[in-house]
């Protein structure tokens, strides 16, 4: 996937643990754990919102993105095969 979270480099930036950002958050440390590992499907802006305020960062300090020509695909083509 060509979104990677960057989330621990910042961690280790504010020498802060991700059970102590999870708890600032007010989430568990189970979706801490999935966000950082990128298996998460999304996340909600409020909670983006949040984690940027407690690593006084901006979104982009937190996800990365490397080109894909196939994010440019149409979806049509996805469920044709």
């Amino acid at each position: 996937m060509p979104v990677r979270i960057t989330l621990d480099a910042m961690l280790a930036k504010r020498g802060m643990t991700a059970r102590e950002l999870a708890a600032t958050v007010g989430i568990s440390e189970t979706q801490m754990s999935l966000f950082r590992s990128g298996k998460v499907k999304g996340i909600r802006f409020r909670t983006l919102a949040r984690l940027c305020a407690a690593l006084e960062c901006v979104p982009g300090d937190l996800l990365d993105y490397d080109l894909d020509p196939d994010d440019l695909r149409d979806a049509d083509e996805d469920a044709e095969g």
